[in-house]
């Protein structure tokens, strides 16, 4: 009698044992009891009944996934491979038990079409030019798609945009031809700028002669300091007129 009693008490405790289950912090417990949802389980020491439930585990914490280099052809007909990072998380366990079978390979194949078709519907300018836009467009529609699954899309990253080769030196010329454009343009608006000041200079001689000669003066003086050659600068009759005149009155 004392043999069987020893026999079941060692049972149930085996059984108590083995229903002794430890979730960390970033952990719950999704139990199932006979098929159905029994409950959730957080962080800490709990117990779920032998054979009668199935406990399904599920992390809480970012995953951060590469989505593999695509094939794109953008709307201007432009080959590229393109590969991403998506940042996600699970915010219902529940769902994300029940809803979708496998939550991380659903995302993952959700995420490599919805970045061909939204890639496929921008032209080749907009995904160098307009990075930030398109990522917020990417997470927005995976944030959508993900949310009955009780997935969470924080972020999406396009990693690297791969061009062909003759595109890479098509996009140099383009660079550089640009640079040659605005180098003409401000050579360009330093010469008017230069003109207009000595029109304006020249403006302000015309109606005072005296500052005519001043200038002719200094220009004399700035070329003497030079003393490696000797320059011969012809004097204007008209600079010479006031002394001529001064004689005469004298």
């Amino acid at each position: 009698m004392l043999t069987g009693v020893g026999v079941l008490a060692a049972v149930l405790l085996i059984l108590f044992w083995s229903g002794i289950r430890v979730f960390n912090e970033y952990e719950r417990g999704v139990v199932f009891r006979l098929g159905r949802i029994s409950g959730l389980r957080t962080a800490g020491i709990k117990w779920i009944i032998p054979i009668v439930d199935r406990l399904v585990r599920v992390d809480l914490r970012v995953v951060v996934m590469d989505v593999p280099p695509q094939d794109v052809i953008t709307r201007d007909n432009v080959s590229v491979k393109v590969n991403a990072v998506v940042y996600f998380r699970v915010i219902d366990p529940i769902k994300a038990t029940i809803v979708v079978k496998d939550f991380l390979y659903a995302t993952s194949q959700l995420s490599q079409t919805t970045l061909r078709s939204v890639l496929g519907q921008s032209e080749l300018d907009d995904l160098l030019s307009q990075r930030d836009k398109i990522n917020r467009n990417l997470q927005e529609i995976l944030d959508s798609h993900t949310d009955p699954w009780g997935i969470k899309v924080s972020q999406v990253e396009v990693k690297h945009l791969d061009l062909p080769m003759e595109m890479q030196r098509s996009i140099a010329r383009q660079a550089e031809a640009e640079r040659e454009r605005r180098g003409k343009v401000i050579a360009a608006e330093g010469e008017f700028q230069a003109a207009q000041k000595l029109s304006d200079a020249g403006k302000i001689m015309a109606q005072n002669p005296v500052t005519l000669q001043l200038r002719y003066l200094q220009t004399l003086v700035q070329i003497a300091t030079e003393k490696n050659s000797v320059t011969l600068f012809p004097i204007p009759i008209d600079l010479l007129s006031f002394f001529v005149n001064r004689d005469k009155k004298d």
